[in-house]
């Protein structure tokens, strides 16, 4: 029996839907939804990418433990399962190798008119429908295969969040800065 509970409501459907098209949109004018962009950052030549998903990652800590320590959110932290993260990993690295897209730049660039995204799309269904159909069985197998409960980077390292975050914020915003000014365009 299905529980209510557990539903999605109507207006967080119409946030996620607002929210995936701002950051489709954010994607495509950040470039990272073009081809030539995608395999660059593969042959390592253009690091566009990185350079992206490393001020998500510098905006997305800072404002998830900000409003975590001001109690307006609640951190879902999923388990730490070697398995699971190392097939899943290798799975998806030879997807993105071999398409030169992931789940978001293919579908940004399919709304930006690159249908070669379909192929990634379609293999994304398919790739989604078979770990729902083998969810049960990978339950009692893959994912218990290295399980270290819910680990964050700080309590990996004995470090307090409150030390840790700026330390590393730091860190990315420098090698930001060694991205943006010591490597060839």
């Amino acid at each position: 029996m299905n529980d209510e509970s557990n539903s999605p409501k109507p207006k967080s459907l119409a946030l996620a839907v607002l929210f995936g098209l701002i950051f489709g949109f954010l994607l495509q004018k950040g470039g990272v939804a073009k081809y030539s962009t995608l395999i660059g950052v593969l042959l390592l030549e253009d690091f566009t990418v990185i350079k992206v998903m490393m001020t998500a990652i510098l905006i997305g800590m800072l404002g998830i433990f900000t409003l975590h320590e001001l109690g307006k959110i609640k951190l879902h932290i999923k388990p730490t399962q070697l398995g699971a993260n190392i097939i899943g990993g290798v799975m998806f690295g030879v997807g993105f190798a071999l398409l030169a897209y992931c789940p978001g730049t293919g579908a940004a660039a399919l709304g930006q008119g690159n249908w070669d995204a379909l192929f990634g799309i379609a293999g994304l269904v398919a790739g989604s429908y078979l770990f729902a159909e083998m969810s049960s069985t990978m339950a009692k197998t893959v994912e218990k295969w290295g399980d270290y409960g819910k680990l964050t980077l700080p309590e990996v390292l004995h470090i307090p969040r409150k030390i840790f975050i700026p330390i590393f914020a730091v860190i990315l915003i420098g090698a930001l800065y060694a991205l943006e000014h010591y490597t060839m365009r």
